[in-house]
């Protein structure tokens, strides 16, 4: 039951732009206490139907400019195929506080992202 439970969680989030993966990745390993490959290999297989359907309807409505698309996604291969490497030979203890502290990053980064807008937003209002 709990795994519907996280799968629709990060379902929810992930349409709604946030990237459900964080949220599925951290769900597999802190509640169903699966190891920090095998939670992020379950993230990839969850990502390509997600992906998939986005691409698709971002196709459909004409909103892919397709130079960026490709100056992003090359790089965006290559460093999977590298970190894939790279996290087969690091040690899942190691891989999971790789993680935690990517997850902190991004929380800082939104926490400041914010702040900036509602003190922008602030300045307009006076």
């Amino acid at each position: 039951m709990i795994e519907i439970v996280i799968g629709i969680i990060s379902g929810f989030v992930s349409a709604m732009g946030m990237g459900g993966g964080t949220i599925l990745i951290l769900c597999l390993t802190l509640f169903l206490g699966y190891e920090q490959h095998i939670a992020q290999a379950s993230n990839l297989v969850f990502f390509i139907p997600t992906s998939l359907v986005a691409i698709y309807m971002n196709l459909k409505n004409k909103m892919i400019d397709y130079s960026l698309a490709m100056t992003v996604a090359i790089p965006g291969v290559l460093g999977a195929i590298l970190g894939s490497f790279l996290s087969i030979q690091m040690d899942s203890t190691v891989l999971r506080k790789c993680f935690g502290a990517f997850l902190g990053m991004i929380a800082l980064h939104e926490i400041y992202s914010y702040r900036k807008q509602y003190i922008k937003s602030k300045k307009e209002t006076y």
